[in-house]
């Protein structure tokens, strides 16, 4: 385990205290037991390789060693627990914002998948700790496929891409942090003004699932029809053919 003040970084507060490690299970699991012995708001967990990774609805998260980026921010803020959505939102604004700064073409697909030309480059996942009415920590987990050669990515899903791939040359995983945290400070202090509402609504606008017609496959259930809008929450309210609205909180859509 190598550990480092980030002084050089844009950020004041987010990525200021990291832990580097060349691999471990889950950069998740490593924040979350930080978080438990009191690491500060804004600590990352960075690493290199990971060999239980894992995205949402305990999916496997697979990347190829020293090709991605992967990391976990331990965030403390002033939030009530019902907005805690609204950090995994800042977290695919600001992930989407940092490839746009590449000059690549990022949107998102809903919940919180980062896309470029209709191929999935990374992911988010955000789990939760509450104190009684109070968020006590949350750690948002990020994996973006950067360096990910053409021939890696069929091993990784068969929609998946890379920065690597889109934008014909190697990025460094530095510089893409570097853009990320800069990008995630200023609207993350905000937070505690605004409840989140500027981030909420730059995510709905980087939603390129909205006004599609969609297939949603819930625990329990499919549904079909227009994806109309997304309510504060970050849930998807779908227009089925019959004319019922129907709010889905989490699934997967195609």
């Amino acid at each position: 385990m190598r550990s480092s003040s980030n002084r050089a970084l844009p950020s004041q507060r987010l990525g200021h205290a990291i832990i580097h490690l060349q691999q471990t299970t889950s950069t998740n699991d490593v924040a979350r037991d930080m978080a438990r012995r009191g690491a500060p708001d804004g600590a990352l967990v960075l690493a290199d390789a990971q060999t239980a990774g894992r995205g949402r609805r305990g999916r496997a998260w697979n990347a190829p060693a020293g090709q991605c980026l992967l990391c976990s921010l331990i965030l403390r803020p002033a939030l009530a627990p019902a907005r805690a959505t609204r950090l995994t939102m800042l977290a695919a604004v600001a992930i989407a914002r940092a490839i746009l700064a590449l000059g690549l073409p990022a949107v998102l697909k809903w919940p919180n998948d980062i896309l470029i030309n209709g191929r999935k480059a990374g992911g988010i996942l955000t789990e939760a700790q509450t104190l009684g009415d109070k968020l006590e920590h949350v750690i948002v987990g990020l994996g973006i496929n950067v360096n990910v050669s053409a021939g890696g990515l069929t091993a990784l899903a068969p929609r998946a891409t890379s920065l690597l791939a889109e934008g014909g040359q190697p990025v460094e995983r530095e510089h893409l942090l570097r853009l990320l945290l800069a990008e995630m400070e200023a609207p993350y202090l905000a937070m505690t003004r605004d409840g989140g509402e500027a981030v909420f609504q730059e995510w709905r606008v980087l939603l390129e699932t909205l006004g599609r017609d969609v297939h949603v496959t819930t625990d329990s259930d499919v549904i079909e029809g227009r994806a109309e809008d997304v309510d504060g929450d970050g849930a998807l309210l779908v227009r089925q053919t019959g004319g019922q609205l129907v709010r889905v909180s989490a699934g997967d859509v195609s």
